[in-house]
């Protein structure tokens, strides 16, 4: 395909424009300006040919989810013992599914995830894993015996490919509901 001149600035009618060729900067009213030829990519970045990288408002990438009801493993009707999240705050991208509570990479790079959960019951242990395409990466867990409403957290930053999945898997006890105990959340921190 064809190189595209990428151009982010509208000139005023009348702005007085100088560059010697078509490598060297323009110089507007004293304010440089480098104009790079460059070809759109798979991702939504625009990467010239020096090897600079735009990225587009739509290669921004973060949620955030809620769970409001109780979790146990006795309720659940599946084997894989995943948690469920039933309200997003955050979205920006559309990669984290509610209906799976799994989160899709878009892109290849490093990721920002951390989980907060809460248990039910006294004289219980929740265990929690933040799980990478079916393999556990880190894990939470809270046990204290006279403490009611223990909280697990953790956070952690991950390379991820492109379509590479992450999601929680409570792997013992139960999670308290109420108001909104237990949340996930991520972020794209840069592409690679």
């Amino acid at each position: 395909a064809a190189a595209l001149p990428l151009l982010l600035l509208l000139l005023p009618a009348g702005c007085p424009v100088r560059a010697q060729n078509d490598t060297e900067p323009i110089v507007l009213e004293g304010k440089c300006l480098v104009v790079c030829d460059s070809s759109p990519s798979a991702d939504g970045a625009i990467t010239s040919s020096l090897g600079i990288s735009v990225r587009s408002g739509s290669a921004k990438v973060a949620f955030s989810a809620t769970r409001s009801t109780n979790h146990e493993p006795s309720e659940m009707s599946n084997r894989t013992m995943t948690i469920y999240f039933d309200q997003v705050l955050v979205n920006i991208g559309n990669h984290f599914d509610l209906t799976s509570s799994i989160f899709v990479a878009p892109r290849k790079g490093i990721y920002s995830f951390s989980f907060h959960v809460v248990k039910v019951y006294n004289r219980q242990t929740i265990q929690v894993s933040l799980m990478q395409n079916g393999y556990p990466v880190i894990s939470a867990f809270a046990g204290d015996q006279d403490v009611t409403r223990e909280a697990a957290s953790n956070g952690v930053l991950l390379l991820m490919e492109r379509e590479d999945k992450v999601h929680l898997k409570l792997e013992r006890g139960n999670l308290m509901g109420g108001w909104k105990y237990s949340t996930f959340s991520g972020f794209l921190v840069f592409p690679l």
